[in-house]
C-alpha cells in the first residue's frame, strides 16, 4: 500500500513525547577511542561494519546488496544501512549486535538515495527518497522510536529533483537537503534523463512541519553540477561536494559552502588540483575542529582539503580509489579506499603557510594494507 499522507496522529505524538526537541542535537558521551561505520564487500559478500582506527572488526551486518550510507543514532548505539542509489532495502541494526537487524518497509513507488538522519533524541529517522513516478525528491519519515518499530509515517517534500544527502543543523530541528537534481527512474538504472533542465539546490526543511524555509540555488550557467554529499564546519556552515554532469573537458569548481541567507560560494583551489579530480568529489567530511573540511574524489585518486573559515585550499593526498572519509579521534581524517585500504592523514601539519599550490602535498602518517577480498564502499562514518 502506498504511504503518501502523514500518519498524523502519530506523528504528533511522537512530536509531544519530545521526539523533536527545539534545542541543538544531543551528543554521545566520549566512550573512549572512535569506532567507524562503512559498506564493504568482502568476500562476495556485502555487509556493514563498525571498526576501529586500526581496522579491526567490532560487528558486522549482513547486506542483502551493496550499500551506501547510514542514519547514525550514536546515543543510542544503532544504526540504519541505505543501499546504494536507486536502493530498495534499508537495515536497522544496534552497533553492537545485542539485537537482531531489521529491514524497513519501503512505500510503493519510492527508491532510497542512500542516506538518512535521526531527530536528536531518536524518536524519528528521515531518508532521502525518490517518488520516481511524478519525478520528486522526498524525505521519508520513520517512526524510530522504542515502539515504532521504523514504521513510515510519511513524508516531506525536499523541493527537488534527487536528493542525496540530508544533515541535520545545528538548531536540531533543521534538515538542510541536497538536491542533486538528477531525475532517474529504476526501470532505467542510474540513467540521468534531465541533464538539459537540472536544477540543483539546498534545501532547508522545518523537521517538524515539512515546511521549505529556504532554497538556495547555482547560477544557471552551472545547472549541471549536481549537489551530492554534505558536512558542517564549526561555524554551521553547510559544505557540498558536488558531480559535474557537463562536458568532461569543463572545470567547474567542485567544492561548495553555503551560510543560511547568502549565495552559495564555490572554491575550485589551483586547476591542477581542480582537473585531476576530474568533475567527481564522492565523500566530504570535517575534522574534529570542525575547521578543516576533505573532499575525496575516487576517480582522481585524491583526497583534497580546505580551510572551512577561508574556503582555502590546504593541500591533496594521494590514495587509488580513496574516497571514504571521517574525522580521526583528534586531529586529521581517517581514509578508506575501494581497493581495501585504510590510512590516516593530518592536514593541520602542513596547513600552518600553506599557500595554494599543487605542490602542497599531504602525506598519510599510516596506511594500513589493501586486502585482495576487501572493497570499501564510498563513505566512511564516526560513531
Amino acid at each position: 500500500m502506498r504511504s503518501m499522507g502523514i500518519d498524523r496522529r502519530r506523528f504528533l505524538a511522537l512530536l509531544a513525547a519530545g521526539a523533536l526537541p527545539l534545542g541543538g542535537p544531543a551528543m554521545a558521551r566520549d566512550a573512549g577511542p572512535p569506532l567507524y561505520l562503512a559498506a564493504r564487500k568482502r568476500n562476495r559478500r556485502y555487509e556493514a561494519v563498525v571498526f576501529d582506527a586500526a581496522g579491526n572488526d567490532r560487528h558486522i551486518v549482513a547486506l542483502p546488496d551493496r550499500g551506501h550510507s547510514f542514519a547514525i543514532d550514536a546515543r543510542r548505539g544503532r544504526a540504519v544501512a541505505f543501499g546504494r542509489q536507486p536502493g530498495f532495502f534499508a537495515v536497522a541494526f544496534d552497533l553492537q549486535g545485542r539485537s537482531p537487524p531489521r529491514e524497513l518497509d519501503l512505500a510503493e513507488g519510492r527508491h532510497f538515495f542512500g542516506h538518512g538522519v535521526y531527530t536528536p533524541d531518536g524518536g524519528l529517522m528521515f531518508a532521502t527518497e525518490n517518488d520516481y513516478e511524478a519525478g520528486r525528491g522526498v524525505l521519508g519519515i520513520y517512526d524510530a522510536s522504542d515502539a515504532g518499530g521504523y514504521k513510515r509515517l510519511g513524508e516531506f517534500s525536499t523541493g527537488g529533483v534527487g536528493p542525496h544527502e540530508a544533515v541535520l543543523m545545528r538548531d536540531g530541528r533543521t534538515l538542510c537537503v541536497a538536491n542533486g537534481g538528477i531525475l532517474t527512474h529504476p526501470d532505467y538504472g542510474k540513467l540521468e534523463l534531465n541533464l538539459d533542465t537540472m536544477k540543483p539546490s539546498l534545501a532547508y526543511v522545518d523537521a517538524r512541519s515539512g515546511q521549505l524555509l529556504e532554497q538556495a540555488f547555482l547560477p544557471r550557467e552551472l545547472h549541471r553540477l549536481s549537489l551530492r554529499h554534505m558536512a558542517l564546519d564549526a561555524g554551521g556552515a553547510v559544505w557540498v561536494g558536488c558531480q559535474y554532469m557537463g562536458a568532461a573537458g569543463d572545470r567547474p569548481a567542485l567544492v561548495a559552502r553555503h551560510r543560511r541567507g547568502e549565495a552559495i560560494q564555490l572554491f575550485s583551489g589551483p586547476q591542477e588540483v581542480l582537473r585531476d579530480m576530474r568533475n567527481y568529489v564522492g565523500s566530504v567530511a570535517a575534522d574534529a575542529s570542525g575547521r578543516i573540511i576533505a573532499t575525496s574524489s575516487p576517480v582522481g585518486n585524491c583526497v583534497v582539503f580546505w580551510d572551512a573559515a577561508s574556503g582555502r585550499f590546504l593541500g591533496r593526498t594521494a590514495l587509488d580509489d580513496g574516497c571514504g572519509v571521517a574525522p580521526a579521534a583528534s586531529d586529521g581524517f581517517l581514509l578508506s579506499s575501494g581497493l581495501g585500504a585504510l590510512a590516516g592523514v593530518d592536514p593541520a601539519a602542513s596547513a600552518s603557510g600553506a599557500s595554494p599550490s599543487v605542490a602542497n602535498t599531504v602525506d598519510l602518517r599510516f596506511v594500513l594494507p589493501e586486502e585482495a577480498d576487501r572493497a570499501w564502499d564510498n563513505h566512511m562514518r564516526r560513531v
